[in-house]
């Protein structure tokens, strides 16, 4: 089965790719002008330059044979871009990871029932490890001897790691002003760390302009993007797996490049398409900060295209303020009925620390925009209370500590007798 606008019947790679490299990928296609072409390292179209994403012909897939998978992303393997052998070649085995019903984050909030979707347990503690382990997979196929990103943190860590694990040379770009945490979670990995004076957007063009002139570097967001993209689809497969096998009412996802929205919205018509899930409206609302809100700026205004902005946010996993996929997210929220909605830094610390003291999920500051957000769209009308919610928390608050450093601490200092703490009168 045809997924997407794709001649079956195309040349399905170069000699040099070897049969069965990509699983069931027949090419990538434009979504754009929806011209196609073979599978390699492209990420534009040469006719239009719009972005290139994977097409697939599907073979029939069943829920037991998922089931029957390993317990992480691998037993979605024929929905991806990677080979049938995929779990013997060394990666992370991102994915997989807990759904957790948060009655007592719903209850405050006013919510009928709401789950959060965990990925902070993912093995470098963030989704990236998702995405790039796709991206590891078409590097390999692809012959490439550099492994590498620009970088807001998240990303960073899960290249250095995977390519570590995966015995590839990396090399991760990022903004030099980023958090410690994460500079130091992919130096561990990496002796190629390269911080440059910039935002996210410089970086972002930095390695576009090397992955032009360096033959043989698999830059995961750049020349391999339609490959890194398919692992967030992951996300969508397992939160309709975990319910159940079937879809959620409505949905909260973090807005940084906006491809995890887009994916997550295409796994779930994948599944329809299969018959793997019943059909139903589902509602998709994408989460910023203010200090990085173009999409959601765009949203407000009825825009059909998106301003860039220069981000300024403590939210720095989310602060690109030139959306790759920002145009696909508008169009996805409006057309499900969903929306995009950005609040302040303050908002964001204080949606840390609610999930934390709700539901014992310590989140970094992306999570802590979604919730934040969530709340939001719940406090204003726009999100019902009533239908079943999913918000994804992207990642671990160890990596962003100094968010909320300056709103938790000790209750009291004391001296060590019974006497002090009872006059400390804390309970």
């Amino acid at each position: 089965m045809t997924i997407t606008a794709q001649d079956s019947t195309q040349t399905p790679a170069a000699h040099s790719i070897r049969d069965g490299a990509f699983g069931h990928a027949t090419g990538l296609s434009c979504r754009e002008c929806g011209a196609t072409q073979e599978l390699g390292p492209h990420y534009v179209c040469s006719d239009c330059f719009g972005p290139l994403e994977i097409s697939y012909d599907f073979p029939a897939v069943t829920r037991e044979q998922i089931e029957a998978g390993p317990s992480n992303i691998w037993r979605y393997k024929a929905l991806l871009p990677v080979p049938d052998d995929i779990e013997t070649s060394p990666n992370l085995e991102p994915g997989f990871t807990r759904l957790l019903r948060a009655d007592n984050l719903a209850a405050e909030l006013g919510l009928t029932k709401l789950w959060v979707k965990d990925d902070s347990t993912n093995p470098t503690n963030s989704f990236k490890d998702r995405v790039v382990a796709c991206a590891l997979s078409a590097a390999r196929e692809l012959g490439s001897r550099v492994f590498a990103c620009p970088s807001t943190g998240n990303l960073a860590n899960a290249v250095a790691a995977a390519g570590a694990r995966a015995g590839i040379k990396t090399v991760v770009f990022i903004p030099s002003n980023l958090e410690t945490p994460k500079q130091v979670n992919s130096a561990v990995y990496t002796e190629n760390l390269i911080a440059v004076d910039g935002n996210y957007d410089d970086v972002n063009k930095l390695a576009s302009e090397i992955a032009g002139e360096q033959d043989g570097w698999a830059f995961v967001n750049v020349n391999v993007r339609p490959f890194y993209a398919e692992g967030s689809k992951t996300l969508g497969y397992e939160i309709a797996e975990q319910l159940g096998w079937r879809l959620p009412d409505q949905i909260v996802i973090p807005v940084a490049s906006g491809s995890q929205l887009t994916k997550v919205h295409k796994a779930f018509r994948e599944l329809v398409a299969l018959g793997l899930v019943e059909d139903k409206p589902v509602k998709i609302y994408g989460a910023q900060a203010t200090g990085c809100s173009p999409v959601s700026e765009a949203f407000r205004q009825g825009w059909d295209a998106i301003k860039p902005v220069r981000p300024d946010t403590i939210a720095k996993s989310l602060a690109i303020g030139n959306p790759a996929d920002g145009i696909y997210v508008l169009d996805i929220c409006r057309e499900t009925g969903g929306a995009v909605a950005d609040i302040s830094d303050d908002e964001v610390r204080d949606a840390i620390v609610l999930l934390a003291r709700t539901e014992g999920i310590f989140t970094e500051t992306a999570g802590g925009t979604t919730v934040g957000v969530l709340k939001k769209l719940v406090e204003t009308g726009v999100l019902d209370p009533e239908l079943e919610t999913v918000v994804i928390n992207t990642g671990h608050g160890l990596k962003t500590l100094d968010a909320v450093t300056s709103l938790v601490g000790p209750a009291a200092t004391i001296a060590p007798t019974y006497q002090a703490f009872v006059d400390a009168d804390i309970v």
